[in-house]
């Protein structure tokens, strides 16, 4: 039985934004689209002013509402509704482990171009074995064929991290850039003056690194296009750079069976809170 893709609803632009998006994800994986809805999804319902008598007639109402919209525009999109009955996080992530992918929106803060997911968000993100994509209401459309950003280091490789960048590009017909970020030690940031600069000699050999690291992922999928790139920085930073003419950004997280705090580390967290596109998150071991 092929698993749908869930979507948590909240009533939120950014929240539809993700149905959109998952939607259209759904299409090319040739699956459905499971909307929920957990009570006390954040701070302050985003229930609306209405003659509604409870909190569950009004989510019912808004999923359906969602649904049909969707369904509207997808002819022949299996789209269901559900109602979780326990808390957002505990309900989140019991629903995303029956899926293939769980879809939150994610909203921005003022002016800023940066998400702020919230802690329900980035506890749901860091604690479910499945991958999470997050989703602006404000991220603009993308040009076809968009290529796919994923950020990979060559001395700790994740196959769960690349597979799912590679699958995504086979099914949009896009092209896959992949980044490796070499930070330097401390002592390099002293100046030519202090230590010579190392970067001329350090890049060949991981770039060699990367391109072996790669090759098996090129064989596999001969009709995607890679680019490899090795840049010496932040990776948070070299990663939000490269996501500004992507369709998605794709990052790994280390698996922590635990759904106490935010466990996605300090890369993809500024990559979430920065990144101008979508952002898949994908747990690995």
């Amino acid at each position: 039985m092929t698993r749908s893709i869930v979507v948590g609803l909240d009533g939120t632009a950014q929240a539809n934004a993700a149905a959109e998006w998952a939607a259209e994800e759904a299409v090319l994986r040739g699956t459905g689209v499971q909307l929920v809805y957990a009570k006390e999804m954040r701070p302050g319902a985003a229930m609306s002013p209405g003659p509604w008598e409870s909190e569950d007639a009004w989510a019912e109402e808004m999923t359906a509402r969602v649904a049909g919209a969707l369904r509207k525009r997808r002819p022949g999109l299996s789209v269901t509704t559900r109602l979780l009955p326990t808390g957002p996080v505990p309900g989140l992530v019991a629903a995303a482990q029956e899926s293939e992918l769980l879809v939150l929106g994610s909203r921005a803060v003022g002016t800023v171009a940066g998400y702020l997911i919230g802690s329900v968000g980035l506890t749901v993100a860091g604690a479910v074995e499945r991958p999470v994509v997050l989703v602006r209401a404000s991220s603009g459309a993308t040009a076809p064929r968009a290529p796919l950003v994923v950020g990979t280091d060559v001395r700790h490789p994740a196959d769960a991290v690349l597979g799912f960048a590679f699958e995504e590009a086979a099914r949009r017909k896009s092209a896959v850039h992949v980044v490796y970020a070499e930070q330097l030690p401390l002592f390099a940031e002293l100046g030519p003056a202090m230590v010579p600069d190392i970067r001329a000699a350090v890049a060949p050999e991981i770039r060699r690194s990367l391109d072996e690291l790669l090759d098996p992922w090129r064989a596999k999928f001969p009709d995607v296009e890679t680019a490899a790139r090795v840049v010496v920085g932040s990776a948070g930073l070299e990663l939000v750079d490269a996501a500004r003419d992507a369709a998605l950004v794709v990052v790994g997280r280390r698996t922590r069976h635990s759904t106490r705090g935010a466990h996605i580390g300090s890369v993809a967290h500024a990559i979430l809170h920065h990144s101008p596109v979508p952002v898949a998150l994908v747990p690995h071991d």
